[in-house]
């Protein structure tokens, strides 16, 4: 059983590494200057210019095949170069990309929709979660029927990441109150903003903020549902799916870079005549941070290795995302000790990760749900304990 990068892997890995040390982390302070006095984070179009740079590193399109012009990686690289994104808390990450979705468009929407989106020429959101719905994907309410050739949406979404900046969303709506929305009730739609939907900003404890996504008689043309009429469910569930190794791979990235913050301060920070390292309660909090990154790293590295191997990756994605996302929260919390006040201040970028953290938690499947998932496949015999070694 061989742990070791292969040598691709690794110069991969190393050259994102430098990209993000290189062109990426010096804009932290400005961001956080800003930030301080309550302005706005970077500019939209500084990290436009970020993407394209590294486009010339030779980073476009990570997940995108390569006859869309993107890279194609296998899942373990992806998840590898997540983890160095993570570790600057600017808010970047690379071009070239297009929910996964979208690659099921037929050929006039490819045009339309995916082909632009990959060039950064349009900007979409994806728009499932409602207030009355949540966790409950299936209990979704917001309505599309039949209107000669077209169709006309109804209701609201909510909580959805780039929401108010998106120019079109992905939104899936109930077509048929007959069925059951997992089971045919369902159908994925592409809607422009300038058919009609509106979105409104929800202030949250994070940086930046989701929207609300507002539906009143929106008319949609029939030309533009995505993949088949009754398919919404079965697209959505494959949305959410590829979030559940990414958004720990990047924990990774934000417990390693807040860890060796941590490290550094204990070893230069002196109290009583000595570096507050040399106390047990400090040692402790470096060997527990450690001793979990470790242990979230390879079941993130499993949940890819199966996407790659061609097995079903939900349970071993549940289990990365449920494990990854608390380590990250109680690392940083432990940085934050370690730090004293100066951690609590605006100065570092801990009390930032502190509350960016915390959403980990939540989105794109709560800790709950994951749990669900797990125990569920256990009690009915999906899965055996000891994953594909058993």
């Amino acid at each position: 059983m061989d742990f070791a990068l292969s040598d691709d892997e690794r110069a991969i890995r190393d050259t994102a590494r430098e990209f993000v040390t290189r062109e990426v982390m010096p804009l932290e302070p400005e961001l956080l200057r800003r930030e301080r006095a309550h302005l706005p984070g970077l500019e939209p179009g500084q990290l436009r210019e970020l993407q394209l740079r590294a486009r010339k590193f030779g980073f476009w399109g990570l997940d995108t095949p390569d006859g869309y012009g993107g890279m194609g990686l296998p899942a373990v690289t992806q998840s590898l170069i997540w983890t160095e994104v993570g570790r600057t808390f600017v808010p970047f990450r690379f071009g070239g990309e297009a929910d996964n979705i979208l690659f099921h468009a037929d050929d006039g929407q490819k045009r339309e929709y995916l082909l632009p989106t990959i060039e950064g020429e349009r900007r979409s959101c994806f728009a499932i979660t409602e207030p009355g719905a949540g966790s409950d994907a299936a209990n979704i309410r917001l309505t599309a029927r039949r209107d000669g050739d077209d169709w006309i949406l109804d209701g609201e979404k909510t909580f959805i990441t780039g929401g108010n900046e998106a120019d079109f969303a992905i939104v899936i709506a109930v077509t048929d109150r007959d069925r059951d929305v997992r089971r045919g009730g369902s159908t994925a739609f592409l809607v422009d903003r300038d058919m009609g939907w509106r979105s409104e900003f929800i202030q949250t404890m994070g940086e930046g903020g989701p929207a609300s996504l507002i539906f009143e008689n929106v008319r949609v043309p029939a030309r533009n549902v995505l993949g088949e009429i009754g398919q919404g469910f079965a697209l959505a569930m494959q949305w959410i799916g590829k979030g559940r190794y990414v958004i720990p791979s990047h924990a990774l990235g934000i417990a390693e870079r807040a860890l060796a913050m941590a490290i550094d301060h204990a070893n230069t920070r002196h109290t009583f005549g000595r570096p507050i390292g040399e106390n047990q309660a400090i040692g402790w909090m470096l060997a527990d941070s450690e001793t979990e990154l470790e242990a979230a790293r390879w079941l993130v590295l499993r949940a890819a290795w199966t996407v790659d191997a061609g097995l079903d990756p939900r349970h071993a994605s549940s289990m990365a995302k449920l494990y990854g996302a608390g380590m990250v929260n109680r690392v940083v919390d432990r940085v934050m000790q370690v730090h004293g006040g100066m951690g609590y201040t605006r100065e570092l970028p801990i009390e930032r990760w502190y509350r960016q953290v915390r959403l980990l938690r939540i989105f794109e499947g709560t800790d709950e749900m994951q749990r669900l998932i797990i125990s569920r496949d256990l009690l009915r015999g999906y899965t055996k304990l000891g994953g594909h070694l058993a």
